[in-house]
C-alpha cells in the first residue's frame, strides 16, 4: 500500500516562508518523479513544482525564485521550501509520486493547507 504524507502547512504572513514534507511508503522517489501541487479556493489544482528521479527540478513561473523543491532519497521524503510568501500562495498543497507528472496516474497525499495574510 502506498502512503503519502504531507506535513508542514499553516498560517503564514506575507513575506514569510513555510517548509512542506512529503513523506512516502511503499514506494521510492528515488525511483520516481515527485510533485507538489496546490489548489485555490475555486481554481483547478496546479502544478507548482516537480523533480525527477534524477533530479531535475522544473517549477511553474509563478514560484520560480521562491520556492525551492528538494528530495531525500534515503528518507524518502520530499520537500517544499516556499519564501518570500504572498496571498495568492494560499490553498491546499498536495504532493504527487508518479513515473511523469505530465501523464495521469501515481499517488496523491491528503493535501496541506497553506495560508497567507496579507
Amino acid at each position: 500500500q502506498v502512503q503519502l504524507v504531507e506535513s508542514g502547512g499553516g498560517l503564514v504572513q506575507a513575506g514569510g516562508s513555510l517548509r512542506l514534507s512529503c513523506a512516502a511508503s511503499g514506494r521510492s522517489f528515488s525511483l520516481n518523479s515527485a510533485g507538489w501541487y496546490r489548489q485555490a479556493p475555486g481554481k483547478q489544482r496546479e502544478l507548482v513544482a516537480s523533480v525527477t528521479r534524477s533530479g531535475t527540478t522544473n517549477y511553474a513561473d509563478s514560484v520560480k525564485g521562491r520556492f525551492t523543491i528538494s528530495k531525500d532519497n534515503a528518507k524518502n521524503t520530499v520537500y517544499l521550501q516556499m519564501n518570500s510568501l504572498q496571498p495568492e500562495d494560499t490553498g491546499v498543497y498536495y504532493c504527487r509520486l508518479a513515473t511523469t507528472m505530465y501523464t495521469s496516474g501515481g499517488y496523491w497525499g491528503q493535501g496541506t493547507q497553506v495560508t497567507v495574510s496579507s
